[in-house]
C-alpha cells in the first residue's frame, strides 16, 4: 500500500497574506475566495501565523461588531445612539487592525513528507480545520484543509 504524504494531499496554491495586511483586506479575501483561514507569511514566504474566521469573529465580538453571513457587510445589534457610535468606532478599528494582532502565532504545521494519516490525526486531536505545510526552513509550501482530505479520499475511490 502506497503511503500518502502531505505533499500529495495539500493544496499548493495557497492564498496567503503578508504581515501588515489589514483585517479589511483579509475579510475581502475570505469572501472572494470562499475560504476560512489565511496563512500569514513574511516577505520570504516564511510562515508567521494563521488567521481563521474564528479569530476575526472573536475579535469583532470584543469590538461589539457582529458579522453577518451575507453580502451586506457588518451590522450592529445595538439600537441606542451611543452604542451605534461604539459600533462605528469598532468597524473603523476592524478596518485598520493588522492581521498579526489577532492571528494565531502558534501554528500547527506539517512537513511535506508527513503521512496523510498523521495529518488527519493531528487535525482531529488539535480540533483544527487547516494545517499549513512547510519545508525544512519554515517556508509555506501548501495547506491542507479538511476538504482537501475528503477530496483526496474520494478521488481514490473513483
Amino acid at each position: 500500500m502506497k503511503v500518502v504524504l502531505a505533499k500529495d494531499v495539500m493544496n499548493p496554491k495557497v492564498i496567503s497574506v503578508t504581515v501588515g495586511t489589514t483585517l479589511k483586506e483579509a475579510l475581502l479575501i475570505f469572501a472572494d475566495h470562499k475560504i476560512s483561514a489565511l496563512p500569514v507569511v513574511d516577505m520570504d514566504e516564511n510562515l508567521e501565523g494563521i488567521l481563521a474566521e474564528s479569530d476575526v469573529i472573536e475579535y469583532s465580538d470584543r469590538l461589539h461588531v457582529v458579522p453577518m453571513l451575507d453580502s451586506s457587510g457588518w451590522i450592529s445589534p445595538y439600537e441606542n445612539p451611543g452604542e451605534i457610535y461604539d459600533y462605528k468606532k469598532g468597524v473603523e478599528l476592524l478596518e485598520k487592525t493588522v492581521v498579526e494582532k489577532i492571528m494565531s502565532k502558534k501554528v500547527v504545521t506539517v512537513k511535506l513528507d508527513t503521512s496523510s494519516i498523521e495529518v488527519a490525526k493531528i487535525m482531529k486531536k488539535k480540533k483544527i480545520n487547516h494545517v499549513p505545510v512547510v519545508d525544512g526552513k519554515g517556508k509555506l509550501c501548501g495547506i491542507i484543509a479538511r476538504e482537501d482530505m475528503i477530496n483526496y479520499l474520494a478521488s481514490t475511490l473513483e
